[in-house]
């Protein structure tokens, strides 16, 4: 009868939050260049969300002990995973998607063309495993096996093992963000650092609370992964391929705390939202317009939710401990009580709340790697979703901008054939000519963004839909399987309370 053990009310706004899916448009697929390189990425805007205060000593040297071991076959210290209660599963993305494209730029765009039929299906699997602490002190670093199995054509083998750490996976985010971000692409964002957690692993010793934060962060590289090969554009970029097959990668950069890029970063993120500020656009399509404020009103909803949901696992964890209290103390009354009928039914609910405490355990953990932890997810990508608006409202400034000088060019023009000045009539006319290349290429690019935009946005939703129903299904069927639970844990008690005389 406590409350904690019943479904909790927050699920009502989450089902009125999720389970509302529009529907776009579809729209044709674009024609792809296949650069290898990705699109060129306008250094104005980095768009690296990483977090400037992180572990700062986190990175190594590639010549240095603690490189060296991580890439040798040796074995190494092992941290030991929280591995959650069997009835609680951490969440796998699922396999489905919608299409497969290769990238485009800006730099080359071409008429749309049909998808391709009978490409390879959708089947790859990535797991996160066995984190291992490289090296001591301050100077340690986590490294995690990342297994792929596949049967897609794509990659040279069907399983293979790498060993990569925190900073490969930030690295890749970084080069995928470069790339596609400012075309219109999601790019799905890489677990954030948190200095208190990783400082805990680097210099204290092998705890409970180091192993929960060890696992938590497994758990979030797993499902970073497999959100970002399950784009079908970026699970064809070179750089994820490199990543989920080579033996050794190149050393991540831009990754350390307080770095010199970190500080432009932190300077370009400051100008840019004084550019959100001053830029107004105009908006002629209502669908981006009723999609930028959609997803606004999301953000915000999902946030609250968030934040119940962390509120609810704290709960359920401190209901644990008062329930582990509870057995100790009914225990110790029992075996103090004369009374043998009264001493044995002591004894009995003492060990019913002692299963009870389990349970609650089981379910904390089902509220955060079932639940919390998507909602979290869902909020990082909603980031990266505005991001690509913000990107389309870049683009269109600078092909107004292009408008704008193509027009003062050309009043100069008019000025110069007044005051018939020849010599400099000629270089007037290049320049307008120039600039009139720039405006087509503007109104191209914008265009571009926009049809890339609402096909991203379209495979999106339908993730969201479907990720949604998924977790929310496991999410109830691991409440339903507690209270069952626990109310054969009360029935087989109740004959030896009712043998009390």
């Amino acid at each position: 009868g406590v409350s904690y053990d019943e479904p909790p009310p927050l699920l009502h706004s989450f089902m009125d939050i999720f389970f509302q899916q529009s529907q776009p448009a579809s729209l044709p697929a674009e024609d792809i260049s296949t650069n290898s390189n990705g699109p060129k990425q306008d250094l104005l805007f980095d768009d690296d969300p990483e977090d400037l205060f992180a572990e700062a000593t986190e990175e190594v040297s590639l010549d240095s002990p603690e490189r060296d071991v991580l890439l040798s076959d040796g074995p190494s210290p092992a941290i030991t995973p929280i591995t959650p209660p069997t009835s609680i599963i951490t969440p796998r993305l699922g396999h489905a998607h919608d299409d497969m494209f290769t990238h485009s730029s800006f730099d080359e765009v071409r008429p749309a063309i049909e998808e391709e039929e009978g490409g390879d299906s959708f089947d790859i699997n990535i797991s996160v495993s066995d984190p291992e602490k490289v090296g001591d002190g301050m100077n340690a670093y986590m490294a995690y096996k990342v297994t792929t199995k596949t049967s897609m054509s794509l990659f040279k083998q069907k399983e293979f093992v790498v060993k990569r750490r925190f900073s490969d996976f930030l690295g890749l985010h970084s080069k995928l963000a470069s790339k596609y971000l400012h075309v219109g692409y999601i790019v799905p964002p890489a677990p954030e650092k948190s200095i208190v957690g990783m400082t805990k692993v680097k210099v204290g010793k092998e705890d409970q609370s180091s192993n929960e934060f060890v696992e938590k962060r497994r758990s979030a590289l797993e499902r970073y992964l497999m959100r970002t090969v399950k784009h079908p554009i970026l699970l064809k970029d070179p750089d994820v391929l490199q990543f989920l097959e080579s033996s050794e990668l190149p050393r991540a950069v831009s990754t350390q705390a307080l770095s010199s890029a970190g500080l432009l970063r932190m300077v370009n993120k400051a100008a840019d939202a004084v550019n959100k500020m001053t830029i107004k656009m105009n908006e002629s399509d209502a669908w981006f317009e009723e999609k930028q404020q959609h997803f606004e009103n999301l953000d915000v909803q999902l946030r609250k939710l968030h934040a119940s949901v962390e509120s609810l696992v704290c709960h359920r964890k401190e209901l644990s401990v008062n329930t582990a209290q509870f057995a100790k103390s009914a225990a110790m009354l029992g075996n103090s009580e004369d009374h043998t009928a009264l001493s044995r039914a002591l004894s009995q609910l003492a060990e019913v709340e002692e299963k009870m405490d389990q349970l609650h355990q089981d379910q904390a953990n089902a509220d955060f790697y079932l639940f919390s932890e998507l909602l979290g997810d869902y909020v990082r990508l909603l980031t990266a979703v505005k991001g690509v608006f913000d990107h389309r409202m870049k683009t269109w400034q600078k092909w107004q901008d292009s408008q704008m000088l193509l027009q003062k060019k050309r009043e100069a023009e008019a000025k110069l054939q007044f005051t018939n000045k020849p010599d400099k009539l000629q270089q007037a006319k290049d320049e307008i000519r120039e600039l009139e290349g720039k405006v087509q290429q503007g109104e191209r690019d914008f265009e571009q963004i926009s049809k890339t935009i609402r096909k991203e946005v379209s495979r999106f939703e339908k993730e969201r839909v479907r990720d949604f129903k998924s977790i929310i299904i496991k999410y109830l069927e691991s409440l339903v399987q507690t209270q069952q639970q626990l109310i054969k844990y009360w029935e087989a008690f109740l004959p030896e309370a009712k043998a009390i005389s």
